[in-house]
Protein backbone atom coordinates (compact mmCIF):
# COMPACT_ATOMS: atom_id res chain seq x y z
CA UNK A 1 0.00 0.00 0.00
CA UNK A 2 1.30 3.44 -0.97
CA UNK A 3 2.05 5.99 1.77
CA UNK A 4 0.18 9.29 1.63
CA UNK A 5 1.90 12.57 2.33
CA UNK A 6 -0.76 14.24 4.47
CA UNK A 7 1.02 17.57 4.73
CA UNK A 8 1.31 17.87 0.96
CA UNK A 9 -2.37 16.87 0.59
CA UNK A 10 -3.39 19.51 3.11
CA UNK A 11 -1.29 22.27 1.52
CA UNK A 12 -2.48 21.45 -2.01
CA UNK A 13 -6.09 21.26 -0.82
CA UNK A 14 -5.82 24.55 1.03
CA UNK A 15 -4.20 26.22 -1.99
CA UNK A 16 -6.96 24.90 -4.28
CA UNK A 17 -9.63 26.12 -1.86
CA UNK A 18 -8.12 29.60 -1.53
CA UNK A 19 -7.56 29.99 -5.29
CA UNK A 20 -11.07 28.75 -6.09
CA UNK A 21 -12.69 31.07 -3.56
CA UNK A 22 -10.61 34.00 -4.82
CA UNK A 23 -11.59 33.35 -8.44
CA UNK A 24 -15.25 32.95 -7.50
CA UNK A 25 -15.44 36.03 -5.29
CA UNK A 26 -13.67 38.16 -7.89
CA UNK A 27 -16.70 37.60 -10.19
CA UNK A 28 -19.30 38.53 -7.57
CA UNK A 29 -20.57 42.08 -7.14
CA UNK A 30 -22.14 43.25 -3.90
CA UNK A 31 -24.26 46.38 -3.51
CA UNK A 32 -26.55 47.80 -0.88
CA UNK A 33 -29.61 49.99 -0.98
CA UNK A 34 -29.95 50.58 2.77
CA UNK A 35 -29.82 54.37 2.81
CA UNK A 36 -31.68 54.99 -0.43
CA UNK A 37 -34.95 53.03 -0.40
CA UNK A 38 -35.64 51.84 3.11
CA UNK A 39 -36.37 48.28 4.12
CA UNK A 40 -39.01 46.07 2.56
CA UNK A 41 -40.05 42.66 3.79
CA UNK A 42 -42.97 41.25 1.86
CA UNK A 43 -45.68 43.89 1.78
CA UNK A 44 -44.28 45.82 4.76
CA UNK A 45 -42.16 48.85 3.80
CA UNK A 46 -40.21 50.69 6.48
CA UNK A 47 -38.36 53.93 5.71
CA UNK A 48 -34.69 53.85 6.65
CA UNK A 49 -35.07 56.42 9.42
CA UNK A 50 -37.81 54.40 11.13
CA UNK A 51 -35.34 51.54 11.67
CA UNK A 52 -33.37 53.75 14.08
CA UNK A 53 -36.34 54.74 16.27
CA UNK A 54 -36.31 51.67 18.60
CA UNK A 55 -32.57 52.10 19.14
CA UNK A 56 -32.96 55.81 19.94
CA UNK A 57 -35.81 55.06 22.36
CA UNK A 58 -33.65 52.36 24.00
CA UNK A 59 -30.74 54.78 24.42
CA UNK A 60 -33.04 57.40 25.97
CA UNK A 61 -34.41 54.74 28.32
CA UNK A 62 -30.85 53.69 29.23
CA UNK A 63 -29.97 57.24 30.26
CA UNK A 64 -33.23 57.66 32.17
CA UNK A 65 -33.09 54.31 34.00
CA UNK A 66 -29.68 52.64 33.52
CA UNK A 67 -30.49 49.70 35.82
CA UNK A 68 -33.71 48.76 33.99
CA UNK A 69 -33.66 45.46 32.08
CA UNK A 70 -36.32 46.77 29.68
CA UNK A 71 -34.14 49.69 28.59
CA UNK A 72 -31.22 47.35 27.85
CA UNK A 73 -33.55 45.01 25.96
CA UNK A 74 -35.04 47.80 23.81
CA UNK A 75 -31.58 49.19 22.98
CA UNK A 76 -30.23 45.72 22.11
CA UNK A 77 -33.26 44.87 19.96
CA UNK A 78 -32.99 48.26 18.22
CA UNK A 79 -29.34 47.60 17.41
CA UNK A 80 -30.22 44.10 16.20
CA UNK A 81 -32.93 45.57 13.96
CA UNK A 82 -30.40 47.97 12.41
CA UNK A 83 -27.92 45.14 11.72
CA UNK A 84 -30.62 42.86 10.25
CA UNK A 85 -31.92 45.72 8.09
CA UNK A 86 -28.46 46.37 6.66
CA UNK A 87 -27.92 42.68 5.91
CA UNK A 88 -31.36 42.39 4.27
CA UNK A 89 -30.63 45.33 1.98
CA UNK A 90 -27.49 43.74 0.47
CA UNK A 91 -27.73 42.51 -3.13
CA UNK A 92 -25.26 39.87 -4.33
CA UNK A 93 -24.92 39.22 -8.06
CA UNK A 94 -22.74 36.77 -9.95
CA UNK A 95 -21.41 38.27 -13.16
CA UNK A 96 -21.83 36.36 -16.41
CA UNK A 97 -19.24 33.58 -16.66
CA UNK A 98 -18.62 30.69 -19.02
CA UNK A 99 -19.42 27.10 -18.14
CA UNK A 100 -15.68 26.36 -18.17
CA UNK A 101 -15.07 29.04 -15.52
CA UNK A 102 -17.98 27.76 -13.41
CA UNK A 103 -16.64 24.20 -13.51
CA UNK A 104 -13.15 25.47 -12.70
CA UNK A 105 -14.51 27.29 -9.64
CA UNK A 106 -16.49 24.27 -8.44
CA UNK A 107 -13.62 21.80 -8.93
CA UNK A 108 -11.04 23.98 -7.17
CA UNK A 109 -13.32 24.95 -4.28
CA UNK A 110 -14.87 21.57 -3.53
CA UNK A 111 -11.84 19.51 -4.56
CA UNK A 112 -9.65 21.59 -2.25
CA UNK A 113 -12.22 21.37 0.52
CA UNK A 114 -12.36 17.59 0.11
CA UNK A 115 -8.57 17.27 0.35
CA UNK A 116 -8.44 19.46 3.46
CA UNK A 117 -11.30 17.53 5.12
CA UNK A 118 -9.71 14.21 4.17
CA UNK A 119 -6.61 15.16 6.13
CA UNK A 120 -8.37 16.85 9.05
CA UNK A 121 -10.94 14.10 9.62
CA UNK A 122 -8.75 11.08 8.89
CA UNK A 123 -8.65 8.29 11.43
CA UNK A 124 -5.49 8.43 13.52
CA UNK A 125 -2.83 5.86 12.66
CA UNK A 126 -1.97 3.22 15.23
Amino acid sequence: MKQRNELAEFVVGLAMLVIGLYLFTSRVSVSSSFFSYGISYGSVHLPTGAVFIPFIVGIIMLFAKPESFLSKLVAALGLLLIIVSIIMSVHIRLQTITLYEWLLYLITIFGGLALVCRVLFAKPKD
